[in-house]
């Protein structure tokens, strides 16, 4: 166990806990060291570096060593501070939900731009508030894809949903304090079976956007993944069976079922499943399919529109 240190100024404190966390071959060591930090001093970057001899109290620099030690063993920073910036927000974050990457916000992206794009294809302007559109986020976690997008749309009608109890609790949290809690409609659902004509009244094709981050790990690559994820995240918002394919082939048809004619159809990609999940997009029913790269260039976010009814109902 490491002890306290005798120096406890912010400096001394984040270079010990720089290299510690570098011995424990930490991703991403120096900024993990920082945050933790910022976390138990309660103050934020500036003050780090506009007043790094600034002494910290013995209970302070108690619970940092803490955290770092428990970093170092594993558990992601996110959730020893709790939180995670998301779409310029910051979201609550627990083992119950996935970490928001960065590489989502393209799923955001990309729903905004196809739906202006649709406003202009009507002969609307592009600067829209949503007026009319009603939208559901599958899977939804800590809840950041939907508050996001019911922040960039404050008058569209927003669903959320999620099978895990757990994660919709968080997510209604975030929507609560990122004040849009009366905007979403949180409903536990595995997938959009909630939807369904013959479980409820609500009218099916409601849908004029459905966007989901799905589960697209393959088990069998479970070894590969890093500690931080294969060990503290949940698992049903990383595994999708033995390939990591099989949520796309079942979400898909219920969106067709679900959607609008012209409605949106907007899927994170986990790396390397392109190949598996385009054809699943029958081109009878799915048009204007694009690919959207992520800034590593891998594809990240296939988006679709559903043009033909039959066979569907």
């Amino acid at each position: 166990m490491t002890s306290v240190a005798t120096d406890r100024s912010a400096r001394s404190l984040l270079k010990q806990g720089i290299g510690q966390l570098r011995e424990a071959n930490v991703p991403s060591f120096t900024l993990a060291a920082e945050l933790l930090l910022l976390y138990v001093a309660a103050r934020d970057r500036t003050w780090l570096y506009a007043h790094p001899e600034e002494i910290l109290s013995a209970d302070t620099t108690s619970q940092y060593f803490a955290l770092i030690q428990r970093r170092a063993h594993g558990e992601p920073t996110q959730h020893l501070t709790g939180k995670q910036e998301f779409w310029g927000l910051e979201f609550e974050v627990n083992p119950e939900v996935l970490i928001p990457r960065p590489e989502t916000e393209h799923l955001i992206e990309v729903a905004l731009d196809r739906l202006a794009l649709r406003e202009l294809r009507a002969g609307r302007s592009p600067r829209f508030t949503g007026n009319g559109i009603t939208l559901v986020d599958v899977g939804t976690g800590s809840g950041c894809i939907a508050i996001a997008l019911a922040k960039e749309l404050p008058d569209a009608t927003v669903y959320a949903t999620d099978i895990s109890p757990a994660a919709l609790d968080v997510a209604s949290r975030n929507a609560t304090r990122l004040v849009v809690p009366d905007r979403i409609r949180f409903l536990e659902s595995d997938l959009l079976e909630t939807f369904s004509p013959l479980a409820t009244r609500h009218s099916p094709r409601s849908f004029d956007l459905i966007v989901c981050n799905p589960p697209y790990i393959g088990r069998r690559d479970a070894g590969s993944l890093p500690r931080e994820v294969r060990d503290h995240e949940p698992p049903a918002a990383l595994f999708a069976g033995e390939e990591g394919y099989e949520f796309y082939g079942a979400l898909i048809p219920q969106a067709a079922r679900h959607l609008k004619p012209g409605g949106l159809l907007v899927l994170e990609l986990g790396y390397n499943s392109l190949p598996a999940v385009q054809p699943l997009l029958d081109p009878c029913h799915w048009t204007n399919t694009g690919i959207t790269n992520d800034l590593a260039g891998i594809p990240r976010v296939l988006a679709a529109e559903f043009s033909r009814v039959s066979g569907y109902m």
